[in-house]
């Protein structure tokens, strides 16, 4: 069966991950955000630094971080070769780690685009910033000003590399749900 890889992105408070919630209870193979276990070993091991934007500028070698954010996102791609699924959707992709450096003005080498350019995926959601829903916690620092400029850093970065992005209309989780599912039906 050739697996569709489906990527579900946006900045911080978006509704992301309570859609991604939402597909897994509907019985749809969903893998995870890598970085919220990452950001939190980080705040663990070095005590002594303050989060207050996003973690890839926060940590004492913003490389070696953002290197081990996209191996483990290669790895997660990768992981799914094998599957039985019809579709897999990604709580974030490898681009993700290009937006997020291009963000925040962190430069990287080629092997960086060489791992968007090999790791295809077959849809690309962007859920757009919403204030409504935009909390700080111990996990999302960005304030909602870079919640946008993140926005447009992802829609950029997955257009950059060819992707036609579908935007998610702010709604509730169901109907956001209901939404991708809809547009997912057309990949079959």
């Amino acid at each position: 069966m050739n697996t569709k890889r489906i990527v579900i992105t946006g900045g911080p408070s978006t509704g992301k991950t309570a859609v991604i919630e939402a597909l897994e209870q509907k019985g749809h193979s969903c893998l995870e955000e890598v970085i919220r276990a990452m950001t939190l070993a980080k705040k663990a091991e070095e005590s002594e630094i303050v989060f207050e934007s996003n973690p890839i500028v926060s940590v004492t070698d913003p490389m070696a971080f953002n290197q081990m954010i996209l191996n483990a996102r290669v790895s997660q791609y990768k992981s799914t070769s094998d599957s039985s699924d019809e579709f897999v959707f990604f709580d974030r992709g490898i681009p993700d780690v290009l937006a997020y450096m291009d963000c925040f003005n962190q430069e990287y080498d080629e092997s960086f685009e060489e791992a968007c350019l090999t790791n295809r995926y077959d849809l690309i959601f962007l859920m757009p910033p919403w204030k409504d829903i935009h909390i700080v916690d111990n996990e999302r620092f960005e304030s909602f000003e870079e919640s946008l400029r993140i926005n447009a850093c992802l829609e950029h970065s997955y257009s950059s590399f060819g992707y036609d992005v579908q935007i998610v209309p702010k709604d509730s989780i169901l109907n956001r749900v209901d939404f991708i599912l809809e547009s997912v039906k057309n990949l079959k």
